[in-house]
Formats: structure tokens, C-alpha cells, sequence
């Protein structure tokens, strides 16, 4: 059966496909096989990503478990129990498969990351229009890896986020592999045709395509960006203060994605405790003192206590510094209305 038009379908007669076989997309010669029935995020995944490939753009998707089918397609992604790059075969369902992204990495491998881990420089390069020897697409493949591709292969595979004993205080039911989990035909479907298989697998497919090239596009065009200016501000912070412990921004930007991985880059030491940054909504500044890791909320030197709370003249009359707007009653960040302004009251904070 193949999809000749949006709400359309037909057999393909001449290709005299088992049953229980499903065949998508178009009339290309190259073909993609995963699994039918029930569908996870991982396989959808895994095919929308390889049809941004060079190699299986366009490809036919041709969901089946016949091993006779299956032998004679292009690539296999989820089924099959192969893992065989060489001939494009990414099963990660294996016994003796222990597939990790890279060294630095312990979380293993749905077919999803199979198909990253072997086609995303490609697909990154292709999808931003650069080479793929380009330093941008290099920086960013561990990357996305790390903050989209790693979930879906830990869900897939039952990697528990926590190793905690307690059960966690809420759920959450909104992540991708969750919504594509909903689109899987109920028991309540009167039917559950190959037809209606095959279009709800479409939609996860078109959901997880969707949401990789977002992705690729945030991290490309606004997480990039802001690298290269916190590593300028982190060069120049001994201009700023002769503690180093302070940086400038020239401009607000999405600096507390990089400023813990960057320190340990450049060696910095002391650690950066306040961040100062024009307000994007005012000519006023901002001051925000460093969270003590990526995950956590806690600072790791919070403006001072007598502060919090606090706003405009009643804020400048206690801190003894004009011009402040307002400090949070956590105490992690707060406002003037001057850079310098701004930089006196990080400095005060830095000697209490």
C-alpha cells in the first residue's frame, strides 16, 4: 500500500507484499523497513532523520516483520536483529548490543541514536546548507545528541533518569516519545486497518521530524551565537572586575547553557559568581548570580539577604547604591538602572 496523496492509498500489486506489510511515502526505488504494529519515538524518529539523509531521501517506508521483506530493503531501522552500519541495519534489540554514542557517553543506543550516531553530521550539514567538514556542524552534532537524540534512546531502552528509591513527586506525560506513544491506534478504534496503522505512523514521523529540526535550528541559530559571546565575555572578564569574578554581555543572550561547560574549558579561577546584561525589554540591567550547576536552582553566591525582596528607592537606600530596581527574594538576580549601578552591586555582593 502506498500513499499517493494526503488521505490516499493503494496497493502496490506488483510488489506482492505480505498482509501485514505497510508501505509509505512515495514511489521511490529506495526503501527504509521498520517493524509494524505498535510504534515507539525511536523508529519514528530514526526515519524521518534518515530521510533528511543523501542516501534515503524520498525513501519508501516499509513497516513489516517479514525477515524475507526485510532482507531485500535498503536500510532497517528497529528490527531485523542486525546492528551492521555497513548495510544499514540499526537494531539495537540484540542481546550482546551495548552501542554508545561516544566514549563520554553511558546511555545506550535505541534506533534512533544508531541512525544520528552514523548520519548526523550529514544531516546536520545538509539541513543548515553547510559543508560537513564545517566546525559548526561539528560542534553541534554531540550537542543535539546530548540535549534531543540521548532521551528517546534512554526512554526506548528504560534508562531511568533518576536512581532514586522515592517516586517522583509529579509525572510527566508531555514529552515527544509520550505524545508519539498517544498516537498509536487505541483499543477503542473500530479500525485498525494497515491503512490507519500506516497514517498514525506518519504522524509520529512528521511530529519527531518536526521537532529534530527545530532543534537543529535553535541550537544552530540562537545556542551557537551565544557560545561565541560568552566566550568573549569570559576572555575580557578581568576588565570588568578585577576579581574575575564578574562577566559583561553586550547583549542578552541564552549564556547559562554554556557558562559551566566553558569554565572548565578555559580553566577559570576563580569560578564566575555574577552575570551583568542589558535588560531586552529596557535600557535597564540585569545581574544574575551563577547557578552552582547546569541542574540545580541554587546560586552559588546569592546577592545579599537584606536585599531580597526589595525594589527601587527602598533597595537603593538599604544597599547604598543608586539606581536599583529590584532583587528577587531567592536572590538570584536583580536590576538596576545603569550598567554601573549594576556592576556596584555584584561588586557589593562579591564582599558579603
Amino acid at each position: 500500500m502506498v500513499k499517493l496523496a494526503a488521505g490516499v492509498w493503494q496497493w502496490q500489486k506488483p510488489l506482492a507484499f505480505p498482509k501485514r506489510c505497510l508501505i509509505t511515502t512515495s514511489f521511490s526505488t529506495v526503501t527504509v523497513g521498520t517493524h509494524d504494529g505498535t510504534f515507539h519515538c525511536d523508529e519514528a524518529l530514526a526515519c524521518s532523520m534518515l530521510g533528511l539523509s543523501k542516501r534515503f531521501s524520498g525513501a519508501r517506508i516499509v513497516r513489516t516483520r517479514d525477515p524475507r521483506l526485510l532482507q531485500s530493503l535498503h536500510a532497517l531501522v528497529d528490527v531485523g536483529g542486525v546492528y551492521d552500519p555497513q548495510r544499514h541495519r540499526f537494531d539495537h534489540h540484540q542481546k550482546d548490543f551495548h552501542q554508545v554514542f561516544a566514549p563520554s557517553f553511558a546511555t545506550k543506543l535505541s534506533s534512533a541514536g544508531l541512525v544520528y550516531k552514523h548520519f548526523g553530521l550529514q544531516i546536520i550539514a545538509n539541513v543548515l546548507g553547510l559543508h560537513q567538514a564545517h566546525s559548526h556542524v561539528h560542534r553541534l552534532y554531540p550537542v543535539i545528541y546530548r540535549n534531543f537524540v540521548e532521551e528517546i534512546d534512554a526512554v526506548d531502552n528504560g534508562v531511568s533518569q533518576y536512581d532514586l528509591h522515592d517516586p517522583p513527586k509529579y509525572q510527566i506525560n508531555t514529552t515527544l516519545c509520550s505524545r508519539i506513544k498517544r498516537l498509536n491506534l487505541n483499543w477503542m478504534d473500530s479500525d485498525h486497518s494497515p491503512q490507519r496503522e500506516n497514517e498514525a505512523f506518519h504522524q509520529a514521523m512528521e511530529l519527531a521530524g518536526a521537532e529534530f529540526l527545530e532543534n537543529v535550528t535553535y541550537y544552530a541559530k540562537s545556542w551557537l551565537p551565544a557560545r561565541e559571546i560568552v566566550i568573549e565575555s569570559l576572555a575580557a572578564r578581568g576588565s570588568v572586575d578585577s576579581s574575575g569574578e564578574i562577566i559583561k554581555l553586550n547583549r542578552s543572550c541564552s549564556w547559562k547553557l554554556h557558562i559551566h561547560e566553558l569554565e572548565g574549558e578555559m580553566e577559570i579561577n576563580p569560578s564566575i559568581k555574577y552575570v551583568l546584561y542589558p535588560d531586552d525589554r529596557s535600557e535597564k540591567w540585569r545581574l544574575q548570580a551563577v547557578a552552582i550547576s547546569p541542574a540545580r536552582f541554587e546560586s552559588r553566591k546569592p546577592l545579599p539577604y537584606l536585599w531580597r525582596g526589595l525594589e527601587n528607592d527602598k533597595l537603593s537606600e538599604v544597599a547604598g547604591i543608586p539606581g536599583c530596581t529590584f532583587v528577587h527574594m531567592n536572590g538570584f538576580t536583580g536590576g538596576n538602572q545603569s550598567y554601573d549601578g549594576a556592576l556596584a552591586m555584584a561588586r557589593a555582593s562579591l564582599k558579603t
